[in-house]
């Protein structure tokens, strides 16, 4: 078996409430796990929720992606700091 059939893309996305593990196989598998998230160590959710993904689709991680939805989410609800967002006219989005 090629050896990069045991190599994992993993993504991670930290959320307020739950933290979401994709994970896909160098041979195709994917798997997916919800851990719920650890606002205090937001790094402690994407641990357990790899060593997860490790349970049940063993590999070696060699990419990893994050994103988080956490301060999006503090933005559209208006919570947390006050903030200043400024940006270029025709780049509102």
């Amino acid at each position: 078996m090629d050896s990069s059939a045991h190599e994992l893309d993993l993504s991670v996305d930290t959320g307020g409430t739950f933290t979401d593990v994709v994970a896909r196989r160098g041979d195709g598998e994917r798997r997916r796990v919800k851990v719920p998230s650890t606002p205090d160590n937001p790094a402690r959710a994407v641990r357990q929720g790899a060593d997860a993904i490790l349970d049940i689709l063993p590999g070696t991680i060699t990419r990893l992606r994050h994103g988080t939805t956490v301060a999006t989410n503090a933005l559209l609800e208006a919570r947390g700091a006050n903030t200043l967002f400024i940006t270029t006219a025709g780049f509102e989005d």
